[in-house]
């Protein structure tokens, strides 16, 4: 099963954040084998975290929860709150097959939530990394879906997904993850 995970950085902790940067980077090396996506989401001039994503193939529900609780920055208290919603990879690959490699710029993470119509076959886009939807716990019911994208700016960004198809749509700058190589 596949789960999207969304830490939302708790304001004010840049600086618990880098300290616990090790730590982190030791979970996640755990779970590198099963990692479809990572990385942070980051201010407009990309310079502060403002949230970690991981999109991860784990055995059970129970599992990913798990993972996104145990997480060591969670539990030191850097996040505000968690996404975890079950997810299909309309892709079928990672972001370490996306052709131009890492992503260090130019690179969104958006999120549509309250979609009622199904999240189709991705566009035709060279420039997605990772596109599927939002999934109820069971699997059965889309709630939104979400996309890791490069683009020229938000506004192309936030086009991959359509807004007269959810009810809000986010975009958030994004960056891939992961130990420096």
């Amino acid at each position: 099963m596949e789960f999207f995970v969304y830490h939302r950085d708790r304001p004010g902790s840049a600086a618990l954040r880098d300290q616990m940067l090790e730590d982190h980077w030791s979970y996640m090396d755990q779970f590198q084998d099963r990692m479809i996506a990572r990385g942070p989401t980051l201010t407009p001039d990309g310079e502060t975290a403002t949230g970690s994503v991981h999109i991860v193939d784990l055995r059970t529900a129970a599992e990913a929860r798990a993972f996104a609780f145990d997480e060591p920055t969670y539990q030191a208290g850097v996040y505000r709150d968690v996404m975890l919603r079950r997810w299909r990879n309309l892709l079928g690959r990672t972001m370490w097959d996306y052709p131009p490699g890492r992503v260090e710029s130019d690179g969104y993470l958006v999120i549509g939530l309250g979609g009622a119509k199904p999240v189709g076959p991705p566009p035709a886009s060279d420039r997605l990394i990772a596109y599927g939807p939002l999934l109820s716990d069971n699997g059965d019911t889309q709630v939104g879906a979400a996309v890791l994208l490069q683009a020229p700016d938000p506004a192309a960004a936030g086009a991959a997904l359509p807004p007269d198809t959810y009810a809000a749509v986010e975009v958030h700058h994004w960056a891939s993850g992961g130990r420096p190589a």
